[in-house]
């Protein structure tokens, strides 16, 4: 599935959020302006529909309590709500899911968070509608939404599932690279990468295989020093290892591990896996990190080829501050969401006209878009 349109009410910085997402949305804008909170969402909703050590509340306490999540810029509405429209392809007009979580702070006693609203439909159809009888004769209830609640969520279960099997990705070159010197435990569902080979080792070898030719084949049109890339296991130990082979006057040699890769080739390695992974949402936090700008520019054509391959496309949000990957006019303007921090929060909005028709006439987004957010950050600095 994807998600068609997300809806806010008092997300973090923001107070008023209602924008349309595409197969692949980019979100840009200056630093503060609330692109990690705007990702944070799914993340959340991923987190209270974990079947082991989630739901709501662990939800909230792992983001400091609902007063952090709470916009400090609302007035009279105290809760904090999230809705989303979800469709079986990217070009369905008419959602086929709907759901609407809204929670508050008890207001009495120990001040608990509670669930204020849950709603699901399907097809327009009514499924889910809460606070009920039951929740009005046991208030404890409402300390928990029924997507955690398997014996309560089986007509809206496909709601479940896409959430729970959103991916975040923040690949930390130097965890996956000495992440046996450096040791200690995972975060759930390694957001840095530090697993990345463990992961690769599960996929089964044909799959696997398929998987690694397609990014080696991705890598070189970044990177043309890539002649091959394959999955070994140490013969002592039999630890996962990636190995690539560099161009090099021997026919032979040139072979590296990934301990050996630069950090670049690393990230994108990561980037290109979780790509060619089967799921719903991939949350993507400044993919251009440790690469250099011309390699940059080639994220666009590389996400295009991985997507093109793969017979079920995942939903890509990812955050960027780079102009060199919006340089690439692979993006339009229905794919950019523009980010600005204000006196009253966060707003989100797509390209206004002017952009688009900028945008539309030739200029990349990087120049129709990135220039003047660039332009408003120097007149804040500067004032």
């Amino acid at each position: 599935m994807y998600v068609r349109r997300l809806k806010l009410t008092n997300w973090r910085n923001f107070r008023e959020v209602d924008i349309p997402l595409q197969e692949v949305t980019c979100l840009v804008g200056a630093n503060a302006a609330g692109k990690s909170n705007l990702l944070d969402v799914f993340r959340f909703l991923r987190d209270v529909c974990k079947p082991d050590g989630g739901g709501l509340q662990a939800a909230i306490k792992d983001r400091q309590g609902f007063q952090k999540l709470r916009c400090l810029h609302a007035r009279k509405v105290s809760h904090v709500g999230i809705e989303v429209e979800l469709t079986e392809s990217p070009t369905d007009e008419v959602p086929d899911w709907r759901y609407l979580l809204a929670f508050a702070a008890e207001g009495k006693g120990a001040q608990r968070t509670v669930v204020k609203e849950e709603k699901a439909w399907r097809k327009g159809e009514l499924v889910l509608n809460r606070p009920n009888a039951e929740d009005a004769a046991d208030t404890e209830r409402r300390l928990q939404t029924h997507l955690q609640q398997v014996q309560a969520n089986q007509p809206f279960r496909d709601i479940l599932n896409f959430f729970a099997d959103t991916v975040y990705l923040h690949v930390v070159p130097q965890l996956l690279k000495f992440g046996d010197q450096i040791g200690g435990q995972r975060l759930d569902n390694d957001p840095f990468g530090q697993g990345l080979l463990e992961t690769i080792a599960r996929v089964p070898e044909r799959v696997r295989k398929t998987r690694l030719d397609r990014i080696n084949k991705a890598l070189q049109s970044a990177i043309p020093s890539v002649r091959d890339l394959k999955f070994v296991r140490d013969e002592i130990s039999g630890r996962p290892h990636l190995e690539a082979r560099y161009l090099h006057h021997r026919p032979h040699a040139g072979w590296q591990r990934e301990e050996q890769f630069s950090d670049g080739t690393l990230r994108l390695i990561g980037l290109l896996w979780s790509l060619s992974e089967t799921g719903s949402m991939l949350l993507l936090e400044e993919p251009e990190l440790s690469l250099n700008e011309k390699i940059v520019a080639q994220i666009p054509r590389m996400i295009t080829s991985i997507r093109r391959d793969s017979k079920r496309r995942r939903q890509i949000l990812l955050s960027t501050h780079s102009a060199a990957l919006l340089a690439n006019k692979a993006f339009g303007p229905k794919d950019i969401l523009i980010l600005s921090a204000g006196k009253e929060g966060s707003t989100v909005r797509l390209p206004n006209e002017d952009e688009t028709e900028e945008m539309e006439a030739g200029l990349s987004a990087a120049d129709a878009v990135m220039r003047k957010i660039r332009m408003e950050v120097g007149g804040l600095e500067a004032a």
